[in-house]
């Protein structure tokens, strides 16, 4: 056979459709393609043959398919694979995000054939391995965060936000206040899931403001702070990178007034091992298993956005709850005042697969190095770049710091631009413009798993960027320029957004 479907999808790219300051586009498998090669041998047909075209329908019989040897192919893909940016191929230092290394072994056990033959709808009794190690998990979190008790069942950390919020007005409800108790309070630097978790569960927002220290001002949260409070979304460390030191003042005063302090535990990633969040005074708390016990990232799933509860919350948790009686491990939907399941079976499995193998990996005494070396690395990065580009809040951070580029608006330079910039140098950029209380804002976060020697080399890349951007400001204007595509012109992506591949489109391409 001389076609190659393979191919097809691959080849498809139109680069040339939107404008951009320098584009080198990789060669389409089509202008490869010679007329009678083919790229494997397959043994002769014992079926009638078939006209490949017609049975495509007329919409596809004008494709020219194209016809490569299987060399050819394989270039073709491995070239493509490499224009693609990861953790294992480059430093990816997105602030608030951690995208830390997911070791092999992780995929290797989540691999297993007794775990991925495993079908959710099995009973019980059936599935006790699977469960038991859900309930492990859950049993180290515990000890970890300092809750009374945890379920897995939420996907995503915004899902885990939501949960939580749910219990809370869970909670109201049974003390009939829930019809008084509307609003939640959020910091101005928060995560933006968590104003949208608090309208999703149908409470009315309202912002508390940040001290020039980055702290929460607690001025500002005593005016506001009254019996209509039903919660308060605190992230701890905070967007800011900075650890809340008043923050068994802060729960203290919420619960003053009757309500309920939620744990953004998106940052986790400083505490793990060193500190807990339900010794701080959280009522609840979601944590990303995939920001700090190291399952994938990305991609739109799996996740896992586990949530711990205090034992005040503990009948509203998520139906079924999984229990240990005696050496079984039971599903228990026996809870009248349970807010329901939130998500089918018990979420994501294979994310406790290999949150758990992490978990052994390192062990009780090991957890705490994770933290120690989030921001021992982060503090290094802050030191080494304070001449360059100074800290948001000059003070030790914590597993990621919160840069900015103010100093460089003189010289027509944005943050934009050095993060663009950065790319030439052969790093993804941080991430930019958040927290946005801080003008043009570079937020970097190296985690644990970084070594000395990259980490340097990130530095000085952004020391050279910035020695540019005082002598040679139109370098960074027009970065990137060694990759595929260069800048693109930002008004006209917006003004023209197209992100949708279709069939007609790719033929009117080829054609």
């Amino acid at each position: 056979m001389g076609t190659n479907l393979d191919g097809f999808a691959a080849a498809l790219v139109d680069f040339d459709s939107m404008p951009s300051k320098s584009v080198v586009a990789p060669t389409p498998l089509f202008e490869r393609s010679v007329p009678g090669r083919i790229g494997c041998n397959l043994p002769r047909a014992d079926t009638p043959d078939v006209d490949l075209r017609s049975v495509l329908g007329e919409c596809r019989s004008e494709v020219n398919w194209p016809e490569v040897a299987e060399l050819d192919l394989l270039r073709h893909f491995t070239n493509l694979s490499q224009n693609n940016y990861g953790i294992e191929t480059g430093f990816y230092p997105l602030g608030s995000c951690t995208m830390k290394y997911n070791p092999k072994i992780n995929e290797r056990t989540a691999s297993l054939s007794g775990f991925t033959h495993s079908h959710p709808m099995l009973q019980s009794q059936s599935v006790q391995g699977c469960l038991e190690v859900i309930h492990s998990v859950q049993d180290i979190l515990l000890a970890v965060t300092g809750f009374d008790s945890v379920t897995m069942q939420p996907v995503a950390g915004a899902h885990g936000e939501l949960t939580c919020l749910m219990l809370i007005k869970a909670y109201h409800q049974s003390r009939g206040e829930d019809d008084k108790r509307r609003i939640v309070l959020v910091p101005d630097s928060a995560h933006g899931t968590n104003p949208a978790s608090a309208a999703r569960c149908g409470y009315e927002v309202k912002s508390v403001k940040t001290d020039e220290e980055g702290n929460t001002s607690i001025e500002h949260l005593a005016s506001v702070l009254d019996d209509t409070v039903a919660a308060f979304m605190l992230t701890n460390p905070s967007t800011l990178g900075l650890f809340e030191p008043n923050i068994a003042k802060i729960c203290q005063m919420v619960h003053d007034v009757g309500g309920q302090v939620f744990c953004d535990g998106a940052n986790m990633n400083a505490m793990v091992g060193t500190t807990r969040p339900g010794d701080h005074g959280f009522d609840c708390m979601h944590l990303n298993l995939h920001k700090t016990f190291s399952t994938p990232h990305g991609g739109g799933g799996p996740g896992c956005g586990a949530i711990g509860v205090k034992s005040h919350l503990n009948h509203f948790l998520p139906n079924p709850v999984l229990k240990r009686v005696g050496k079984s491990f039971v599903l228990d939907s026996s809870s009248p005042t349970s807010i329901g399941r939130v998500s089918t079976f018990q979420g994501q499995f294979l994310m406790a697969v290999r949150a758990l193998t992490y978990l052994m990996a390192y062990g009780k005494e090991g957890l705490k190095e994770i933290s120690r070396h989030a921001v021992l690395n982060a503090n290094y990065i802050k030191a080494r770049l304070k001449d360059h580009l100074p800290a948001a809040y000059d003070r030790p951070c914590m597993h990621e710091c919160v840069l900015t580029a103010t100093p460089y608006k003189k010289y027509g330079v944005r943050a934009l631009d050095i993060s663009k910039r950065l790319i030439d140098h052969g790093f993804h950029p941080p991430t930019n413009y958040f927290p946005l209380i801080v003008p043009e804002a570079l937020m970097i976060e190296p985690t644990e798993t970084e070594s000395k020697e990259t980490i340097d080399a990130f530095c000085e890349a952004l020391i050279a960027i910035c020695e540019e951007a005082r002598t040679n400001s139109d370098a960074l204007h027009d970065a990137p320029t060694s990759q595929t595509v260069g800048r693109l012109d930002e008004a006209y992506a917006v003004k023209t957004l197209d992100v949708r591949w279709t069939f007609d489109k790719a033929v009117a391409t080829v054609s």
